[in-house]
């Protein structure tokens, strides 16, 4: 028997499965193609490792911490030398943190302080893919997987530490093949075995597995290796990179857009997300001969900031991985983020009768839309001319020391937000990328059950996406639809600036600059009174959310 898990939405909302993509995904395996080379991860001292808590190693009925697994999936190498452990590559991410994350936590109680009558379901919810091992155990012993009070945050929970261990070893690697990009497999519908006793379950990876090995491995950690090629699909992500709220409105649809793109069938979530070692690797300290190709587990996404704020909150916030091992993760990122993300071009430039006008081309290389994911996130267009002294003597989308854009009408006014826009002529105006979500009442909100429609959703689709031939949860919304620039991975945007009282030549420089947590989102936060939200803004004020520069280029014109 294997169980299926049932999110609970609110009464608000209805509880009918999440729509399926108008094609269903193919579940044949594509081939694995390498993407570009990753930046090895640097060696990490033994001294360094000790720095943080200790992993947990619980050992559950159907799930065990990571703790239980790192003893023979440490001091791993590549064939460059690098260090790939298992445990140190994985316990910096967030993945491994999205339990830990202070403001998944306030995000949470700030939906609730909105409806505390459905807080039960909104707890379930959410626990559902931020603390799965938990939350599933918790569901199937015939509790209600709840998040605060003396629920699964609670120390004294027994299923605390499990809860603790966010997306774990024995969640990812025991997901069933069955039903995966399915309908059913949305909003964290993913399904493990409960029929299987301890010590002869099952536990999936890449590689087929001899007779030693799987004496080896079953005596060590109480689960029987076995090959699952499931392990390398993005379906297996898909499970919870979509998430509806309610019965129809698409909060995240990663997995939706790396569907309906060029990407799907050429690469999956994994060759960019767990990008390749160098050569083979002995993938425990007990193997006889590497295998290859060999996923590295950092699990690098687009979250820089918030893996600044975990390294500068280690003890406080009570982590498992130190404040270099973070850096570290977070420089991964930064280097995701600047090689593998977008491009910005200059197409043309023109200098005419003191007016200066500029096309650009912004591409995006990633598998899904840029930004993806969460809706606070954020990527916009800075848009910078100096005169020949080296003074700017136009600027659009500057950004001061909170991070806040400057003109922009969102981050000024919570009740107004920033059109796209085909063409930028005044400092006042700035392209930013983003989502933005109504409520019932056609009013601006943060609040994720309570949200309807978008309007805007001016995301840089993927490569190969149609912008009206997709599935309609991934459709752009607002100005960008007519916009005949703004199509399947580019948009095009032109700069007509009047500079006839400023003397040149001139430099012109770009940027696409980007941020996870827009401070819109924040600002909604303030005055809630939760523990956890009280928290996350006092560390959240004290790391500058200075935004990511992830594309740029600079051109000289003019006399």
């Amino acid at each position: 028997m294997v169980l299926t898990l049932a999110v609970v939405f609110m009464p608000a909302c209805a509880t009918s499965q999440s729509p399926t993509p108008e094609l269903e995904p193919t579940q044949a395996r594509p081939t694995r193609t390498p993407p570009p080379p990753a930046t090895a991860v640097p060696t990490i001292s033994p001294v360094i490792l000790q720095v943080g808590e200790p992993l947990s190693d619980f050992r559950g009925r159907y799930f065990s911490a990571s703790g239980a697994c790192t003893a023979c999936h440490q001091n791993l190498e590549d064939e460059s030398g690098a260090d790939v452990s298992i445990d140190s590559s994985w316990r910096s991410s967030m993945m491994a943190n999205s339990a830990r994350d202070p403001f998944w936590q306030a995000s949470v109680r700030n939906e609730i302080a909105s409806r505390p009558n459905a807080a039960a379901s909104i707890e379930n919810t959410c626990a559902t893919c931020h603390m799965p091992m938990a939350s599933y155990t918790d569901r199937v012993e015939g509790g209600q997987a709840g998040i605060f009070g003396s629920d699964l945050l609670d120390p004294d929970h027994p299923l605390h530490e499990l809860a603790m261990d966010g997306v774990s070893c024995t969640l990812c690697h025991q997901v069933l093949d069955e039903g995966l990009g399915f309908q059913a497999s949305y909003n964290g519908g993913f399904e493990v075995d409960l029929e299987t006793a301890p010590g002869e379950r099952l536990i999936y990876g890449p590689y087929s597995v001899d007779e030693p090995a799987v004496i080896a491995m079953q005596a060590a950690s109480g689960y029987v290796p076995t090959q699952g090629l499931q392990l390398g699909d993005s379906e297996l992500c898909g499970t919870c990179h979509t998430f509806f709220a309610g019965s129809t409105f698409p909060i995240q649809t990663t997995y939706f857009e790396w569907f309906y793109s060029d990407s799907r069938g050429v690469q999956t979530c994994q060759d960019c997300h767990l990008p390749e070692a160098v050569g083979g690797v002995r993938i425990a300290t007990t193997s006889e001969f590497p295998r290859s190709p060999f996923a590295e587990h950092v699990l690098v996404g687009g979250n820089a900031y918030m893996l600044e704020l975990l390294k500068t909150f280690v003890d406080e916030l009570g982590l498992t991985a130190s404040a270099e091992q973070f850096e570290i993760t977070k420089q991964l990122t930064i280097d995701q983020l600047q090689n593998r993300s977008v491009e910005i071009e200059i197409e043309e430039i023109r200098f005419s009768g003191g007016r200066l006008t500029a096309d650009l081309r912004i591409k995006n290389l990633a598998g899904h839309k840029f930004p993806s994911g969460f809706p606070s996130r954020r990527a916009w267009i800075r848009f910078v001319i100096e005169d020949s002294s080296g003074q700017i003597v136009f600027e659009s989308g500057g950004f001061d020391a909170l991070g806040k854009i400057t003109h922009n009408n969102g981050d000024q006014d919570p009740t107004r937000f920033e059109p796209h826009y085909l063409a930028v002529v005044q400092p006042e105006q700035v392209q930013i990328y983003e989502s933005i979500m109504a409520d019932a009442n056609g009013e601006i909100t943060t609040e994720l059950m309570g949200a309807v429609e978008y309007l805007k959703d001016n995301r840089i689709m993927p490569a190969g996406q149609d912008k009206f031939g997709a599935v309609e949860s991934i459709q752009p919304s607002g100005k960008a639809v007519g916009d005949e620039d703004f199509q399947g991975g580019v948009d095009g945007i032109q700069y007509a600036i009047d500079l006839r009282q400023f003397q040149g030549p001139f430099t012109v420089t770009i940027e696409v600059l980007y941020q996870s947590i827009s401070p819109t989102w924040t600002e909604a936060m303030r005055g809630q009174a939760s523990d956890e939200t009280v928290r996350f803004l006092r560390l959240y004020d004290a790391v500058p959310n200075i935004p990511v520069v992830v594309a740029s280029e600079s051109i000289e014109i003019g006399e």
